[in-house]
């Protein structure tokens, strides 16, 4: 606890750090408050068919992503899933059309060309989805609907509210990135998960209370229990790193001898961290799309198992994906030859292994080695709520015991330490943790 105080206060000295998280707490209670805007001729005191309709379902995970936006038909409702739909297809360009592949090589200014593309993706999206979510919302909610209106009006002044909320909130997440801390576009989605935290936690134990035969407060109890071991699964899983030894060869310059150490490459056992099930997450959210908001509840099929996230064939679908992505995404983001070229530059070898491309290879290797069981326990998580919804969990506290939720959370808030960490310990303050530095998604820096 005195450990704990003192950290606070050293936090508080630092002036930089101080007004970063001052404006990351400005912009997120920003975005809070925006998600409680309702949309210009409806009345939220009529929205209760909506809540029911988001209360389970693959749009209950749809609304827990928005931080409740999508209940409440904010101007906020849409979230930030349009814009990383179109990172996932920008990405995928870039893999396959030259002319991405170029702008990728071009640095920031290409990176500037990218982003900008992206952004003009995101809004081709919302002119999509906004009027889905509309007529969903009348479907739902006519009650609601100012009778005065006329729809056709109604439908065409709220999508272009509804992207220009969605685009603003993009627009928070940058201004995070760039004046507070930790990833602003990560921050807001984790916001909107824990925001929809103490609602599903109170909601489940009134639920055990209510119902003795199911377990009541102990089975309550063993749910908090196996909560805590996932999370800590789940740490482990973002943490995750195989270290590879490289030494450093002896070089003399004059009369003194310079090198020689041994030092260490930590390959991470999720390279990808938590943008493959983020990827397959926004991929699943494209059925319910194409079928319509206003018709989940009578799809039938093929298309009604994938607008469930409980059905066997969704959660073998995420899992494939999430393996999929994570090899796609972990070769896109190393580069085992480049790595090798470094190594080589810079005097280093790896014991036993020659230089150049057999270092490339053995790198390479021991990548798909790791990533292979680190996709598979990856899938794994990511389809725990389904499972724990078969033991009698209810859906809205089910989503915290594995999938997209925990594994953003736990990503995002490491990360987030990690950076406070660093302006501590930048400063000769020690750190948050007596053990040890606080790794991250982007792990420790590596020894080329």
């Amino acid at each position: 606890m005195r450990k704990s105080i003192e950290t606070l206060k050293n936090i508080w000295k630092i002036e930089d750090l101080r007004q970063r998280i001052l404006i990351t707490i400005l912009f997120i209670a920003i975005y809070r408050f925006g998600s409680y805007v309702v949309l210009p001729g409806i009345n939220p005191d009529m929205l209760s068919r909506l809540h029911e309709q988001t209360s389970e379902g693959l749009l209950a995970l749809l609304n827990m992503f928005s931080g409740g936006a999508f209940s409440n038909a904010s101007i906020f409702a849409l979230g930030i899933m349009p814009y990383i739909s179109a990172s996932i297809v920008i990405q995928l360009l870039a893999i396959a059309v030259p002319y991405f592949q170029k702008l990728q090589r071009e640095g920031e200014s290409g990176r500037r060309k990218i982003n900008q593309y992206t952004r003009i993706l995101t809004i081709f999206i919302l002119i999509f989805q906004a009027p889905s979510y509309l007529i969903n919302l009348k479907m739902q909610a006519g009650p609601a609907l100012n009778a005065s209106l006329d729809w056709t009006f109604f439908i065409i002044t709220s999508t272009i509210i509804l992207a220009a909320g969605s685009m603003f909130i993009l627009w928070l997440g940058e201004r995070i990135t760039d004046k507070g801390i930790g990833n602003g576009i990560s921050l807001i989605i984790m916001i909107g998960i824990i925001a929809r935290l103490p609602q599903a936690f109170s909601g489940e134990f009134v639920s055990r209370l209510a119902s003795p035969g199911a377990g009541g407060i102990i089975m309550f109890l063993v749910e908090i229990v196996v909560l805590i071991f996932v999370i800590a699964a789940a740490i482990l899983l973002v943490q995750g790193v195989r270290k590879v030894p490289v030494q450093y060869a002896k070089r003399i310059v004059g009369n003194k001898q310079y090198g020689g150490a041994r030092q260490y490459i930590p390959l991470k056992v999720n390279a990808a961290n938590v943008m493959p099930i983020i990827f397959a997450q926004a991929i699943m959210f494209i059925p319910i799309t194409i079928v319509g908001f206003s018709n989940v509840a009578s799809a039938s099929g093929v298309a009604r198992a994938f607008v469930d996230h409980t059905s066997f064939l969704y959660n073998l679908v995420f899992a494939l994906l999430i393996i999929v992505f994570t090899w796609f995404y972990t070769a896109i983001t190393i580069n085992p030859t480049q790595m090798a070229e470094d190594m080589k530059r810079n005097n280093g070898f790896i014991p036993g292994v020659k230089p150049g491309k057999h270092t490339a290879d053995y790198i390479d290797t021991i990548m798909s080695r790791i990533t292979f069981p680190g996709s598979i326990f990856l899938a794994i998580v990511a389809v725990l709520p389904a499972f724990a919804g078969i033991f009698g969990v209810q859906a809205e506290f089910a989503q915290f015991f594995g999938g997209t939720s925990l594994l953003i959370l736990v990503g995002v808030v490491l990360d987030t330490l990690q950076q406070v960490e660093s302006h501590l310990l930048m400063r000769h303050y020690d750190g948050l943790l007596s053990s040890g530095r606080i790794k991250g998604r982007s792990g420790n820096v590596a020894a080329y």
